[in-house]
């Protein structure tokens, strides 16, 4: 049916066909892919709205903290709603524009969070290396050119992208074997010349993830041997204390994005449901653990989080105690007892002093 929009230029759509292989347990899988998207709008929602309405938050870190939140939940809005219509009802076709910009912003966003996590090691190097110059150099303008910077490079490095692959024949079939429109398991349905799309994929990865982790390594290579400089063993543990959360995303991040990529390209004998659930794990597990990241690990956060279930929780208990006794008979209300000298007769108050 869809097939028969196959021209030998351009589908006018495209078959998502999400896990190839797993499709009975489309319907359980999706149970816990819902969950984790709910997690995810929750987390990072809260995190914006935290850092937004706490002063003591309004710092370089934080900020960067929320651009990473807002990437994240992007990405994720980007692949889960498509991928739980997926699993829930079969709807696997997906319009060949929609399939282009799918494919650009989750290709362009990894971009951006890429530049963003390399823009909060910079942060940590001068934190630690150069303290005294930390608020001279990590100004709100520079962070607001460096957001400006991460969006600009993540859009112009992949707005190649949908063009190069309208230019591709697609003669041979439109089924995507995979949850979302990435870039490579489009050109592999393509029976043309895909060299130039295999080159530019291949070196716009290089010189983003490998740059930017080249970049992230010189940094914390500069701040460990500051570190290790210092006298006083608590010193240290701060300093590293405060690399900590950090370095979890970073791990968070790139290791799943690492593995997708180079089981795309070179896992050639890795079955495709493998490599499926690990570029789809690489769309989870950031959005999620992120937040719960750094809101563990960064005290005003925990706090201020802390601080609000507190509120909600005393203010559901006085709601409740006022409940239950609108709900009380008049009877089980204790009695007042009032003061003799309060009490006034009809005739008015009268002296208890007698004259002799």
């Amino acid at each position: 049916m869809a097939a028969a929009n196959l021209t030998p230029s351009n589908p006018a759509t495209f078959l998502l066909l999400g896990i190839p292989g797993l499709e009975e347990a489309h319907i359980w899988i999706s149970v816990p892919v819902c969950t984790m998207y709910v997690v995810i709008i929750v987390g990072n929602c809260t995190i914006l709205l935290i850092i937004a309405t706490e002063p003591a938050l309004h710092r370089p870190m934080c900020y960067f903290l929320c651009m990473l939140a807002a990437i994240d939940l992007g990405a994720s809005t980007c692949t889960l709603p498509k991928l739980l219509c997926i699993f829930w009802f079969q709807a696997r076709e997906i319009n060949g524009g929609a399939c282009l910009a799918q494919m650009f912003f989750i290709h362009s966003l990894s971009m951006m969070e890429s530049a963003v996590l390399l823009a909060m090691a910079l942060d940590r190097y001068v934190a630690i290396c150069a303290p005294l110059r930390y608020s001279s150099v990590f100004t709100g303008r520079l962070v607001a050119k460096l957001g400006v910077a991460a969006v600009a490079r993540g859009t112009l490095l992949m707005s190649p992208y949908p063009f190069l692959i309208k230019r591709l024949s697609f003669c041979r079939t439109n089924v995507i074997p995979h949850t979302y429109c990435e870039h490579m398991a489009v050109v592999k349905l393509a029976c043309g010349d895909t060299s130039v799309n295999h080159a530019y994929g291949l070196s716009a990865a290089l010189l983003v993830i490998g740059g930017d982790l080249l970049f992230i390594g010189l940094s914390y290579f500069l701040i460990v041997r500051a570190v290790l400089r210092l006298s006083s063993r608590e010193a240290r543990l701060k300093a590293f204390g405060t690399c900590s959360s950090h370095i979890c995303v970073i791990l968070i991040s790139y290791i799943p994005a690492l593995f997708s990529f180079f089981t795309h390209r070179f896992g050639h004998h890795v079955a495709p449901p493998v490599h499926i659930i690990l570029a789809n794990l690489y769309l989870l597990f950031p959005p999620i653990l992120n937040p719960i990241v750094y809101g563990v690990r960064t005290r005003e956060i925990r706090e201020r989080v802390l601080r609000v279930i507190l509120q909600d929780t005393g203010t559901s208990k006085r709601r409740l105690d006022w409940g239950s006794l609108l709900r009380r008979p008049p009877s089980q209300f204790p009695q007042a007892e009032i003061p003799v000298h309060m009490v006034s007769p009809p005739g008015g108050f009268v002296s208890t002093s007698v004259k002799q």
